[in-house]
């Protein structure tokens, strides 16, 4: 832990070198320090060069709590974990969940490297209860993410993240399977996806998804919706990166806002009707 922090002490040093490293957390500017950091990361040409720096959004609430998320260049999402009496409060302490994870991702263990993928991999046939076999099989979920981590050697968790998060959308979305029965394989699938970004575009894609399978069984999207702002929040009070649970919301809520004004989506029933009550939500 002690070496741990004496490595962040020297990267806040190297990138904010006006700034005392033992009283970064504790400034109340930490807006301004993490806005700092990105354009100092960008100037270096080390992250990023074509993108925005730091996007905040605040969820309108008539009052407190407060919820605030930051979304960092290449697609990283934080919030805050604290409960907040004000808006200001929120993006502050999003702010500070930010910039914890920004410094901790110059560290030498979040580069992608050969013993990085070896031990993700284990992890990764450990949670699924797979064999390293699965390892050298694209076809698998543990052989693409193997795929996936050596087409990003060298590369952060935060620059890694984009790719990560369209794989687990298109995961959670069923088009992986879709498309492996058009004999597309995953490997096929990830470089092609590689090639994009997660824009608007691709979001209606999948929220036409969601619409035909609300066709298919009314109530479908009102319960995904459901599970995906619970997730949401949760992986918010916990400190966790966000960028999937969020755009989960945000694909569900897009295509439900499509079929609260569209009555013929589907048959009426009672799951319709907590579909027309969460509409309001969006």
């Amino acid at each position: 832990m002690d070496r741990t922090l004496e490595s962040l002490r020297h990267i806040i040093a190297q990138v904010l070198p006006h700034r005392d490293p033992a009283l970064v957390f504790k400034d109340l500017n930490v807006v301004s320090m993490l806005q700092e950091f990105w354009e100092s990361k960008q100037q270096q040409k080390a992250a990023f060069p074509s993108e925005g720096v730091v996007v905040y959004e605040s969820l309108p609430a008539p009052g407190p709590p407060f919820v605030s998320y930051v979304t960092l260049p290449g697609g990283s999402c934080f919030g805050n974990f604290q409960c907040c009496l004000s808006r200001a409060e929120a993006r502050r302490d999003a702010a500070k969940v930010a910039l914890i994870n920004s410094l901790f991702n110059e560290l030498p263990s979040r580069r992608i490297t050969k013993e990085f993928i070896m031990e993700s991999v284990q992890e990764a046939v450990a949670s699924t209860s797979g064999t390293l076999d699965d390892a050298d099989d694209p076809s698998t979920s543990v052989g693409a993410y193997h795929y996936m981590l050596e087409s990003n050697m060298g590369k952060t968790m935060l620059e890694f993240q984009e790719l990560m998060t369209i794989f687990q959308l298109l995961h959670w979305n069923g088009s992986l399977k879709a498309l492996r029965e058009t004999k597309c394989s995953r490997q096929e699938v990830i470089s092609y996806y590689s090639q994009y970004s997660l824009d608007e575009k691709m979001r209606s894609h999948m929220a036409l998804d969601w619409i035909m399978k609300e066709r298919e069984s009314p109530g479908t999207v009102s319960q995904e919706l459901r599970m995906a702002l619970r997730q949401l929040e949760e992986a918010r009070k916990a400190g966790q990166e966000l960028r999937f649970y969020k755009e989960k919301k945000e694909i569900l809520s897009l295509a439900l806002t499509q079929i609260c004004s569209d009555p013929d989506t589907s048959s009426p029933s009672d799951d319709q009707l907590s579909l027309t009550a969460l509409c309001g939500y969006h």
